[in-house]
């Protein structure tokens, strides 16, 4: 028997990716490249506690002139979870997604929120049909949480302001989990244990040089 990925080699572990036995070198160079890797394989798992993310040039950062403070997080604490948990729901729901379409998603709803600001309010959506999907789906689940509040309170407390550093502060998380692999899911898989609370998961926080340029 050989590895259902190179045929030459002799396999060594099952990957739940390919269906199949697969060695340890291609498990290792096709992992969230050209195989989609379940989040909870015990492989993936295991390489995440040794990946290392290509280095980020903090000039190149996005949206360098907006500051995410440790305020903003820590009052809109309930708002960030939701926004999480969106996220990491339409990834689950929607078979393909990866951290590259979480970018681009992100990417568009901050565009669009940045006009708000301007008082001209412009639509921004992705030509990748995903990440367009992941917009609808978030917007709409912002839309839902302030009607919920409004209900709750008798009147929304959720600024636009806030939903844009909110964003802001997920592309910069996205930014530094992000592996670079093309199917990659490192950030999606980080933000799930987050606002799932497992233990020693933690996001990083918003005082970060690399976070907060």
């Amino acid at each position: 028997m050989a590895c259902a990925l190179c045929e030459t080699r002799r396999p060594r572990r099952y990957c739940p990716g390919v269906r199949g036995d697969i060695c340890a070198t291609c498990c290792g160079a096709e992992r969230e490249i050209t195989v989609s890797c379940p989040l909870d394989c015990e492989y993936l798992r295991e390489a995440r506690k040794h990946d290392k993310t290509p280095p980020i040039d903090p000039q190149q950062v996005p949206n360098r002139d907006i500051k995410v403070a440790d305020e903003l997080l820590s009052e809109n604490e309930e708002l960030l979870a939701f926004l999480s948990m969106v996220l990491t729901r339409v990834a689950s729901d929607t078979p393909g997604v990866v951290d590259f379409d979480m970018r681009d998603a992100l990417g568009a709803l901050i565009r669009t929120y940045r006009t708000l600001q301007s008082g001209v309010y412009y639509e921004s959506r992705p030509t990748n049909p995903l990440a367009a999907h992941i917009c609808d789906v978030l917007q709409a689940g912002i839309a839902k949480f302030r009607r919920d509040e409004t209900e709750a309170l008798a009147m929304t407390k959720t600024r636009d302001a806030d939903v844009l550093g909110l964003l802001i502060f997920l592309q910069r998380f996205e930014l530094d989990q992000n592996n670079g692999r093309r199917k990659g899911r490192a950030f999606l898989d980080a933000l799930s244990r987050v606002y799932a609370g497992e233990p020693g998961a933690a996001p990083p926080a918003a005082s970060s040089s690399l976070i907060l340029p």
